[in-house]
């Protein structure tokens, strides 16, 4: 299904691992050499950077908080992240990540934290003119809860009532090629 919008008139929000990079099962990407991205993943943010006004990503980071790993080491996996994003032609104006472990953390996804962090360093921001894209549960009840449009990266089977995605597609590069601009 195609998606319609006005070039430069929306926000995208992307959650990271399993939709920009492979998710580690049962694990953490704790170094830069356990980030791998996925395939199709650079190119389609190099699409999306010439349709979107602002791109963000938006990121449970839990290892932190576990002491699994540092935020030093974090911040070195997203600044060569973003190296490799930027030389394929692709941008990522703002990283916001949460290391919290508590559930209700205002930060952590699906609470509104981290948009909100997001709204408050980009006054152009309108949830009602941002997407949303993720592959679990808790990025589309994020989306949702903020009134953005939610798209559903891979196979997950939504299991709540009333939490479907707008859109459903296979890959990040998927989405980057469905969407029509005017």
């Amino acid at each position: 299904m195609k998606i319609h919008l006005i070039k430069n008139s929306f926000s995208l929000y992307l959650d990271r691992d399993g939709v920009i990079n492979k998710k580690k099962d049962n694990d953490y990407v704790k170094s830069w050499d356990e980030f791998f991205f996925i395939e199709g993943s650079l190119k389609a943010i190099s699409i999306l950077s010439n349709i979107f006004k602002n791109i963000f990503i938006v990121t449970n980071q839990r290892g932190i908080g576990r002491g699994i790993m540092t935020d030093q080491d974090l911040d070195i996996i997203h600044n060569k992240m973003i190296g490799e994003i930027e030389f394929k032609k692709g941008r990522i104006d703002k990283i916001y990540y949460c290391s919290d472990i508590d559930y209700l953390s205002l930060n952590r996804k699906p609470n509104p934290g981290m948009a909100l962090n997001s709204k408050n360093d980009f006054s152009d921001v309108e949830f009602n003119k941002s997407f949303m894209v993720g592959d679990q549960l808790s990025d589309i009840e994020f989306g949702k809860n903020l009134g953005m449009k939610t798209i559903l990266i891979g196979d997950l089977k939504m299991n709540k009532e009333n939490l479907i995605p707008d859109h459903k597609f296979s890959t990040l590069l998927d989405f980057s090629k469905n969407i029509i601009t005017k």
